[in-house]
């Protein structure tokens, strides 16, 4: 019986430091329980569908899919974070000509 508890005690590892990791934790558990289920031949209908499904051509374009997807979100993303970066540079660009031509932008404001 101690046998048992300390073979136990070795599987469960270090405690998660966060949610997300938690979540992960629980994730590889609920796989690696699957999995034992698959190969022992004691796993549920559900199980088994599940993981037929994961290997689908349909599943596989979807996934491929939401990669691209992603993707494109990042890349709309970067665009507009280089437009601000633009915008901010013409605004110093501008403010520098103005000084090189020889007008204070505090004058501007009383003119």
């Amino acid at each position: 019986m101690a046998k048992a508890k300390a073979g136990a005690s070795s599987t469960r590892g270090r405690p998660a430091l966060s949610p997300e990791a938690r979540e992960n934790q629980m994730i590889a558990l609920a796989t690696d329980l699957a999995e034992k289920q698959l190969r022992e031949g004691t796993a549920s209908s559900q199980v088994i569908t599940h993981y037929l499904k994961l290997g689908t051509t349909r599943e596989q374009l979807e996934k491929a899919k939401l990669e691209k997807e992603v993707a494109m979100v990042q890349a709309k993303t970067e665009s507009l974070q280089s437009s601000k970066n633009m915008e901010e540079l013409m605004r110093e660009a501008i403010s520098a000509f103005r000084t090189y031509s020889g007008h204070d932008e505090d004058n501007d404001d009383e003119d």
